[in-house]
């Protein structure tokens, strides 16, 4: 190895995401990852548990600002919109790497295991999500019910986004209060 250089992490994330790309998901292994980025299988482990992390690293982070958001968002709202408040905050961070999340989601489409995990961690914001409505007072099964509902709004809306065209100039949150609109339409009749 030469010398030291920083952004481990990201070298090496690049590093997997380039790999993933060119030979699959399942094809790639931690060893090809480190040499692609110059570092050594045990600094990749110091930076992710195993290949999968590589793509779902951000959950926690997103978890505690959907959490946080719904948490410090108005009493006078109602679940539904208190939640909404959440995932638009999530949208418009994750709005930032618009390419990325492009890339990312076209390796987990790929891949049987990773779709099962991004399953795991939708149903993980869901269980966060009604969480943090208890905690406002919301009961079940309306706390439940609204999270639900919430995470699929929010995968409708990002799956239309990264499978917009480039030039398609609507954001994510955006597309969230889009998809929130018609789930409201169709659970009202219209």
């Amino acid at each position: 190895m030469g010398r030291w250089e920083p952004n481990a992490r990201g070298r090496l994330a690049q590093a997997a995401f380039a790999l993933y790309r060119e030979r699959g998901f399942e094809q790639t292994t931690v060893a090809e990852i480190a040499e692609r980025a110059g570092l050594t299988e045990r600094t990749f482990f110091r930076h992710f548990a195993d290949k999968r992390e590589v793509l779902f690293a951000g959950a926690d982070a997103l978890r505690e600002l959907l959490v946080s958001t719904v948490a410090d968002a108005p009493a006078s709202l109602s679940p539904l919109d208190a939640a909404a408040a959440g995932l638009e905050a999530a949208g418009a961070v994750l709005q930032e790497g618009r390419e990325l999340a492009r890339q990312r989601q076209a390796i987990i489409t790929s891949s049987a295991e990773l779709r099962e995990r991004e399953l795991i961690k939708l149903a993980s914001l869901a269980s966060s999500l009604a969480e943090a409505l208890r905690r406002r007072g919301v009961e079940d099964p309306a706390a439940s019910l609204t999270a639900e509902a919430g995470i699929a709004v929010f995968k409708v809306a990002f799956e239309r986004w990264v499978e917009a065209k480039a030039t398609d100039e609507q954001d994510l949150p955006g597309l969230i209060r889009e998809s929130l609109e018609k789930l409201r339409a169709v659970t009202a009749g219209r």
